[in-house]
């Protein structure tokens, strides 16, 4: 069995832990007004004028218009409580569960159904846990900040949750949130594999060059890591989008409870008003927004894991020496 390589934390699955929290703040900062339009044309019943593009424009346009820069990001503190905890909380379930597959054997290749297991049993877990905080960010992003009921912080907003609504409201479209973790389970399948296909191109390079890869060679390029995240997001945000908007409408404030009370409700009544299309709403700002926003996740994610992996490799050999 190969030897497991040091970590920089107690465990390698911290190591993960901690870059994809580090990832989930960047990703964040970088994109956060275009993720409150998301959020706000999956909500809305009428079509927005002129093309994707134009309709980001003009969106944030107003926003910054009636409630200045600090409007553009609004709700921000959930956002990143809740990209932060998630993708932290996704990548250590996600490395445990792919260390008991493989044995403990970092050289174990897994199948793709391997791969989709355990991103699908780490995606739910992380749904149910950070689910409230979601509820939270999209009434903070579908309510004016003068309105009666917009919450001021995080904390502010699940107390209320909680005062009003008791727990269900914390946990209110988790069920749909549970099918959504078919969205991350497609993309590690696709994202593991392309990895996989890339770092063994690297090998026979270095092999072919009579180079022996170290610590700080495991490592693709930025651009490697940004075509095969942006690909594999594509391919899962296309085949699970509808569920999203499902969610969002459901996770409205109680103004909109009676339009959107459960599950079927909400899908009947989107297909009456709005047809197919209206599953699919906001999707092209969604591909704007989370297209870039994946990549920068991924290239700050596997650069920190990097960073803590050979940090850890060059300690444990001062210790050796």
């Amino acid at each position: 069995m190969a030897q497991q390589p040091p970590s920089f934390f107690p465990t390698s699955a911290l190591d993960h832990a901690a870059a994809g929290l580090g990832a989930g703040v960047v990703a964040v900062l970088c994109m956060h007004p275009l993720d409150l339009l998301k959020v706000k044309f999956q909500v809305a019943t009428a079509s927005p004028q002129g093309g994707v593009g134009k309709a980001i424009w003009n969106s944030l346009r107003d926003i910054k218009t009636h409630d200045g820069w600090k409007g553009l990001y609004r709700g921000v503190g959930p956002n990143i409580a809740g990209n932060a905890s998630s993708w932290g909380f996704y990548f250590l379930f996600y490395n445990m569960l792919k260390k008991r597959a493989t044995g403990d054997d970092p050289s174990f290749i897994m199948s793709p159904g391997a791969y989709l297991l355990c991103s699908a049993q780490a995606s739910a877990v992380t749904a149910i846990m950070t689910n409230p905080i979601w509820v939270v960010k999209v009434r903070m992003f579908t309510t004016n900040a003068a309105s009666p009921i917009a919450y001021k912080s995080l904390w502010h907003g699940l107390s209320s949750i909680y005062r009003t609504e008791g727990m269900s409201g914390l946990w209110r479209g988790t069920s749909l949130a549970l099918f959504g973790v078919s969205n991350g389970a497609i993309q590690f399948m696709g994202y593991e594999k392309m990895k996989e296909w890339g770092f063994k191109r690297k090998r026979r390079q270095f092999a072919k060059e009579g180079r022996v890869m170290t610590a700080d060679d495991d490592k693709l390029s930025n651009t490697s890591y940004t075509i095969m995240s942006g690909a594999s997001k594509l391919m899962a945000l296309t085949s699970t989008y509808p569920y999203q908007v499902v969610r969002s409408r459901l996770q409205q404030n109680n103004a909109t409870a009676h339009l959107y009370p459960t599950i079927p409700a909400t899908i009947k009544r989107t297909w009456a008003a709005e047809g197919a299309k209206g599953f699919y709403r906001g999707l092209g700002t969604n591909l704007v927004r989370v297209l870039p926003g994946t990549c920068v996740t991924f290239v700050v994610y596997e650069n920190l894991a990097w960073l803590f992996k050979s940090t850890a490799a060059k300690r444990q050999a001062n210790l050796d020496a």
